[in-house]
């Protein structure tokens, strides 16, 4: 918590940049602080794959998740990649709560 505001990192694949646009105003709205990715891969942001950018990219939404009371999962059509299952798994790890968009089982 921020003040009496909550902190969400947004997590899931970056072919879905709509919809973490769509996720990160509804959350924002509902009063939550919302930090999501800066770039988006997997929808045509190029420089992510310079040497050495991917990784870096990886630790700094470790530590976005480290900032978070919680994370949320953008999870289009229950799609959860490796790279996100890895934070999901850190995120346990770190005692956050997980919330998704499609739910799960």
């Amino acid at each position: 918590m921020v003040g009496k505001y909550k902190v969400i990192t947004l997590c899931g694949s970056t072919k879905f940049k709509e919809e973490y646009t769509k996720a990160q105003k509804e959350l924002t709205l509902q009063g939550n602080i919302v930090i999501s990715v800066g770039l988006f891969g997997h929808s045509g942001d190029a420089e992510v794959w310079s040497e050495g950018t991917k990784e870096m990219l990886d630790d700094m939404h470790k530590r976005k998740i480290d900032m978070a009371d919680e994370i949320f999962v953008i999870n289009v059509g229950g799609y959860i990649g490796s790279s996100t299952r890895s934070e999901i798994e850190y995120a346990t790890s770190q005692g956050k709560k997980i919330g998704y968009l499609v739910p799960v089982e």
